[in-house]
């Protein structure tokens, strides 16, 4: 299943998208009088408990109706819009951290993001007053989708709802100030994250998804999510032994090489630059940066 939020005039709205286009289904569910979680709220605090009843709803839905929107005049919301968490993995790309000239890590490095870092597929990232050294970073996001705490790495993906694609946006001068990372990774709109969130069931195997970004339509990201240190199971059962997930956390799982950091030559994202990121399988993610 391929969901996505778009923006009403009541707040996000939750749609699933389909090959005839895209169902409102809160839309669908109110005139249709059927009990599923039809918001952002509710299919989240659910997460995978409310998976059955939503795809038999939807594999029922008539093809007519005025609960059918066409994809191309929405304005998306975050994929995930209100998450309790936002977990993020540094250096987690063999290669990504050679280019950074960091040791391979024995254990994830983590560090967190907060929801006012949140953007959607086409939302403008103002670039902070006085900032300059702006980076790009294609992530995967796994989307936690029932209670999970001292999960073994064996059953770990049995606790992931979905996966996203992201962007961890980082300003470098920021990040490196101090031996904290948090500045520089949460800045307002530093998390687009979209433009859909993909089932688990649809996506499959985690360690084998293409990951790219383009910068102004140069590729400067190709790889693969098998250069992953530590693998989704593993990040998610270890972050499960220390706090406890809940359904709608976000793990941004790292980027691969390319990001730049690791290039000699550094000319940093500006206003009017535009980053587009995308894994494998979830969608392109495009937004354009502005002065602040």
């Amino acid at each position: 299943m391929i969901l996505l939020t778009f923006q009403t005039v009541d707040g996000l709205a939750l749609g699933v998208k389909t090959e005839q286009g895209i169902i409102d289904l809160k839309a669908a569910a109110e005139a249709l009088n059927a009990d599923v979680a039809a918001t952002p709220a509710a299919f989240y605090a659910q997460g995978l408990a409310a998976l059955p009843a939503l795809k038999a709803f939807i594999a029922a839905i008539p093809p007519t109706g005025a609960w059918w929107l066409d994809e191309a005049a929405l304005v998306y919301g975050p994929s995930v819009p209100a998450p309790q968490k936002i977990i993020c993995v540094g250096l987690n790309y063999r290669r990504h951290a050679a280019e950074s000239g960091a040791k391979v890590p024995e254990v994830p490095v983590l560090f967190s993001k907060f929801n006012n870092a949140l953007a959607a597929y086409g939302e403008v990232i103002p670039i902070p007053r006085g900032v300059v050294e702006v980076d790009y970073e294609v992530e995967l996001a796994a989307v936690i989708g029932k209670l999970a705490k001292s999960v073994s790495e064996d059953e770990a993906l049995d606790y992931v709802l979905g996966y996203c694609t992201a962007n961890d946006v980082s300003a470098r001068e920021l990040q490196m100030r101090t031996s904290q990372w948090l500045l520089g990774k949460t800045s307002d709109k530093f998390c687009p994250l979209g433009p859909y969130l993909v089932t688990a069931d649809e996506v499959g195997d985690p360690q084998t998804l293409a990951t790219m970004s383009w910068l102004n339509g140069e590729l400067r990201q190709n790889s693969n999510t098998a250069d992953m240190v530590f693998t989704v199971a593993q990040i998610v059962s270890y972050i499960s032994h220390y706090m406890t997930l809940t359904p709608g956390d976000v793990i941004l799982t790292g980027t691969p090489e390319g990001v730049i950091l690791g290039m000699k030559e550094k000319v940093w994202m500006q206003a009017g630059d535009e980053i587009t990121v995308e894994v494998e399988k979830l969608g392109k993610l495009t937004n354009r940066l502005i002065a602040d």
